[in-house]
């Protein structure tokens, strides 16, 4: 093997761990998770924009409960009813297109509340196609068939067929400390 092949596996092999190494983090006594470096080329996030994004601490006050998810960022918040940020992290929306319903995936964006909820055992019943039954941990239905829920992909780029993926762990707290029936959810635009 010559000294130049050497060297390329060298820096392949550094620059996938360098890739594999990014992690978003969370605020209010979040968890740190890894970023998925696995790209879409349509919707791809740098891995250190996803480190480096926050919410602001407070916004104005709206009386209740308030999600916000950013598909830009990749990102979710929560602000209690007095506009105080409680806690964050990341966040996975609707992708641009998916091949087996032939249209575009993207949550929609605006301004919903919480109709609906489900517990760790919630499940899909519309997908796969066909068949249903992917898991859905801690669903928190906002519009129609769309939901917060957790899934342990939750990818740096937009990848589900709508809904909203957060971490298993953010999706319990969510579920059982934060979002009722009632709570204001947010989805901003692509």
């Amino acid at each position: 093997m010559s000294m130049r092949s050497t060297l390329v596996m060298g820096l392949s092999l550094l620059g996938s761990l360098l890739l594999l190494s990014g992690c978003a983090s969370t605020s209010g006594g979040g968890t740190n998770y890894a970023a998925n470096t696995t790209v879409e080329k349509k919707r791809s996030v740098d891995p250190m924009e996803l480190r480096s994004y926050r919410f602001p601490q407070t916004r104005e006050a709206n009386g209740r409960n308030t999600f916000i998810f950013d598909p830009k960022h990749l990102m979710w918040g929560a602000y209690d009813a007095n506009g105080q940020l409680v806690n964050q992290g990341a966040a996975s929306g609707g992708k641009g297109y998916c091949a087996d319903i032939g249209r575009s995936c993207r949550t929609p964006s605006g301004s919903y509340a919480v109709y609906r909820k489900g517990g760790a055992g919630c499940k899909s019943t519309k997908y796969p196609v066909g068949k249903g039954g992917a898991p859905m941990p801690y669903c928190m239905f906002f519009n129609g068939g769309y939901a917060v829920h957790g899934s342990p992909h939750v990818p740096g780029y937009n990848a589900s067929h709508g809904c909203i993926r957060v971490p298993p762990s953010d999706a319990a707290w969510l579920s059982q400390n934060f979002m009722s029936n009632g709570t204001k959810v947010i989805v901003k635009s692509y």
